[in-house]
């Protein structure tokens, strides 16, 4: 008889992917809450890299609080992305979702922390995905369409003859 296998030492054997977690902020103007950190060019969204046995809603909640000072639940989730393997990156999974309207005194309670952002902004939707990275643009320009039509969408960027 064969023997068994320990699924736990067999499931720790599988590929790793990284994991993050982000949210879309907006204000009463429909104006989009972006963030500068101050470890790498460019503007984010708030959010972050997933732990290890936390699911991506917790690291989501867990790092808006950390970086915005909030204590929020998400409203829903937006879109799951894949991003393949490249020269520079493993391969990933981006969870992104919808943080809703924030009120002004949630706004004016924003504290950063200032090793990790040194500033936010609230601006119109077009242009704060020109301060982003082509990447994360293309997948918030895609969460705002499904946020305004009440979708979730799944993402992929990586060509393969079967997405075609």
């Amino acid at each position: 008889m064969a023997d068994r296998v320990n699924r736990k030492e067999y499931h720790q054997s599988l590929p790793k992917k990284r994991i993050s977690a982000g949210c879309l902020f907006f204000d009463r103007s429909r104006r989009l809450l972006i963030v500068k950190p101050t470890y790498k060019e460019g503007w984010e969204i708030p959010g972050g890299s997933v732990n290890a046995n936390e699911s991506p809603l917790l690291a989501c909640m867990r790092e808006v609080t950390e970086e915005l000072g909030l204590e929020r639940r998400p409203v829903r989730l937006l879109s799951v992305d894949f991003t393949g393997e490249t020269k520079q990156r493993t391969e990933s999974l981006s969870f992104i979702f919808d943080g809703g309207m924030l009120s002004d005194e949630e706004i004016a309670a924003i504290r950063l922390p200032e090793k990790e952002l040194s500033e936010y902004r609230l601006l119109p939707p077009e242009e704060a995905l020109a301060l982003l990275t082509r990447r994360l643009a293309r997948r918030v320009r895609r969460c705002l369409a499904a946020r305004d039509a009440g979708a979730t969408l799944y993402l992929e960027e990586q060509k393969s003859p079967w997405l075609g």
